[in-house]
């Protein structure tokens, strides 16, 4: 396969070599655990997926295995947890003053 654009310049790089942009504050870190644990009331599975992948570490393929569900329902829950916690924590603080 030959490779054009950006991903010609840029090759691969391994998850395990890649140093995250900037480093997620406290307060960052305890926003996704609030939300997390709201989402967790309305999705257990999908919000145990992400504490695997987010706290623990795990790729999706080691967390679909530890949850024992194949890789494919963990790509779903991951990709609905995404979507559900990037509004919930992007979503304005409702008791701050506007």
């Amino acid at each position: 396969m030959l490779l054009r654009g950006r991903a010609a310049r840029v090759g691969r790089v391994s998850v395990a070599d890649a140093e995250p942009a900037v480093e997620p504050t406290v307060e960052e870190i305890l926003a996704v655990d609030e939300a997390l644990t709201r989402f967790g009331s309305e999705d257990p599975a999908a919000a145990e997926l992400v504490k695997l992948r987010y706290f623990v570490g795990l790729s999706i393929e080691e967390a679909a295995e530890a949850l024992g569900v194949s890789r494919a329902t963990a790509n779903r829950h991951w990709a609905y947890a995404k979507a559900w916690l990037r509004c919930e924590i992007g979503r304005p603080d409702e008791s701050a003053p506007e």
